[in-house]
């Protein structure tokens, strides 16, 4: 019966949209009509036009809805075009707008290698920037910039990249005022998750390595700014550390290369591209067909990005915008790329933060039998790759790193907050009832761990820390000992991790799919094919299977989205979500197709 009522929901909501999508078409068509000659943009040679102040994600969410909301930019999606873009003839020169605030450094690294690729190959590059203010890694975004041929900076604009900067909350005081009691175990002293409930101010341990890994993250900013700069490190480091620049200040420092407005520097990026060129934007040009890849042998690419957690994900809300690792969907997907036959080598991208560890184990599980299985697994490491996200990683054939990818983080930590006396000062009181063992009332926020409480949990997580150590000195075939000294839930650079032992290059995605060659012996030079496990739905695919709807519901959805497939469609669909956009003062940053 249960099954029926969501079918009959996700029926409505196809009829729902069967409804409105006519008029946003028609609407869309007319627009299209009077902007756009093609669906796929100009023909001819184009300037691809990259615009990063939406902000990115390091992969394509998996979201259904994502066409409504944001940029959908992806770090993977960037590297993935602008190398194909390399090799088009049609594509003369990037034209890249950077953002105002900071990105992650990660993935401003690996955008900057796509962009080096992409001049190497004889195409220049010009970046605009309206302004830069201390916030975050806005030093990273400035490497962006500093990768182009030309960077440009708006006259009346001020660049302020100063430093990196971070903050960090803590709560010790205002739980203790409030009778809020955090019971927690860590382990160890650099696992500092827990201390903003813990503590009033950083520990020495905690001060200790978010300095290491800041100083790390700014100085490989500042020296890669400098070597596409061609500049001396020092000089360029105290010209950003002088504090903001206005427009000329900027220039005359050597940040920046020429000064004016955006529509300056795109007419200067169209001049260098040659007679005829047009602006196409990132994700029109994206859209077009890539007939890249089809022949040659297979490399899986299996992506994960966000807290891990167990299950599959059925449940979880179609409107949200976090990503999320669910261990059955990845496990499952590592496990079809083996019994693919085709299927030579695996690249795992690994974006994560961290999470369950029974979640994490079941991953590794599967990272393991496809070494077993003699399929090589690369993990390729975004903007993080930490505790459980380095846990599902520690067992790869091989683990390529961004220089300022944050990872280790080798420690486990969990605990409650005891509320009674919280409650107590509102009138309200909570009391614990329990059968069963002495610790069956272990996680109630009622009552404080008990003396068999404290020794049980911390039983529980040495546990877990040993066998994540366990893991790691297998995998990275180091002393156990010697993984203890480098662990204590110490997050690194992936610069610093190198040094350590627990990654084996520095790079991206690219580099991780070169050494996956190698791994699989296939030419360095040979052509492949990169099929993603699972295979990429299309988006009636993925509401169907987000509502929950069963088969039958997504067999509805996907014949009422048939016309969307059409290309004319897609890009009314486009022109119309653009035009409101704009409409509503806002900026549209990459259009995804339907």
């Amino acid at each position: 019966m249960k099954q029926f009522w969501v079918t009959v929901a996700a029926v409505f909501v196809a009829l729902l949209i069967f409804v409105a999508l006519p008029v946003v078409f028609l609407t869309g068509a007319m627009v299209s009509a009077v902007t756009s000659p093609s669906a796929s943009g100009p023909s001819g040679p184009v300037v691809i036009e990259l615009d990063l102040r939406g902000g990115v994600t390091d992969q394509a969410p998996q979201n259904p809805f994502a066409m409504f909301s944001g940029s959908g930019l992806s770090v993977m999606g960037i590297v993935d075009v602008l190398d194909r873009a390399q090799d088009d003839d049609d594509v003369r020169a990037l034209f890249v707008r950077l953002p105002e605030a900071g990105m992650s450094p990660a993935a401003a690294d690996e955008i900057r290698q796509a962009i080096s690729r992409f001049r190497r190959a004889g195409k220049p590059v010009i970046a605009h920037s309206q302004g830069m203010m201390q916030s975050g890694a806005v030093v990273s975004s400035y490497m962006v910039g500093a990768a182009a041929d030309e960077f440009w900076l708006q006259g009346n604009a001020a660049l302020q990249a100063a430093g990196l900067q971070t903050e960090e909350i803590f709560f010790a005081r205002a739980f203790e005022r409030y009778g809020v009691e955090p019971q927690f175990e860590q382990r160890y002293e650099f696992k500092n998750a827990v201390n903003p409930f813990l503590q009033s101010d950083y520990t020495a341990a905690h001060r200790e390595a978010t300095l290491g890994w800041m100083n790390s993250v700014y100085l490989s900013a500042v020296a890669n700014a400098a070597r596409d700069r061609d500049m001396d490190r020092t000089v360029l480091q105290q010209a950003l550390e002088a504090g903001p620049a206005m427009g000329e200040a900027a220039r005359e420092r050597g940040l920046v290369d020429r000064l004016g407005q955006v529509e300056e520097a795109e007419q200067r990026a169209l001049t260098r591209a040659g007679e005829g060129a047009e602006t196409i934007s990132f994700a029109s040009y994206a859209a077009r067909p890539d007939t890249r890849r089809h022949r040659g042998p297979v490399i899986a690419v299996i992506e994960a990005e966000g807290p891990i957690v167990t299950g599959t994900g059925g449940s979880a809300s179609p409107f949200g915008d976090a990503s999320t690792i669910y261990s059955d969907r990845t496990a499952e997907a590592i496990y079809d790329a083996i019994e693919d036959e085709d299927v030579k080598a695996i690249v795992f991208r690994v974006s994560s933060p961290g999470g369950s560890d029974v979640a994490s184990e079941q991953i590794l599980a599967a990272v393991r039998a496809a070494v077993a299985a003699g399929k090589p697994v690369v993990v390729s490491m975004g903007a993080y790759a930490a505790s459980g996200g380095y846990w599902i990683s520690s067992e790869a054939s091989h683990i390529v790193a961004q220089p300022t990818t944050l990872t280790g983080s080798i420690g486990v930590f969990g605990g409650k907050f005891v509320l009674s006396e919280a409650l107590a000062r509102f009138g309200v009181d909570i009391r614990s009832l329990s059968v069963g063992g002495e610790t069956a009332n272990l996680f109630s926020p009622a009552d404080e761990f008990s003396a068999a409480d404290r020794a049980a949990f911390s039983g529980w997580m040495d546990q877990i820390y040993d066998g994540f150590i366990q893991r790691v000195s297998r995998g990275r075939e180091l002393p156990i000992e010697r993984v203890r000294e480098i662990a204590r839930g110490r997050v690194w650079t992936g610069t610093e991790a190198l040094r350590l032992g627990l990654v084996d290059e520095l790079g991206g995605f690219h580099e991780a799919v070169q050494r996956a060659k190698v791994l699989a012996e296939i030419d360095e030079d040979a052509d492949v094919q990169l099929r993603r496990f699972p295979a990429q739905q299309g988006f009636w695919e993925q509401l169907g299977l987000a509502f929950g709807g069963g088969a039958e519901a997504a067999r509805a959805l996907i014949t009422l989205g048939a016309l969307a497939n059409d290309p004319d469609v897609q890009a009314a669909v486009r022109e119309v979500q653009t035009a409101r956009a704009r409409a509503e003062g806002s900026h549209v940053l990459a259009d995804e197709p339907l």
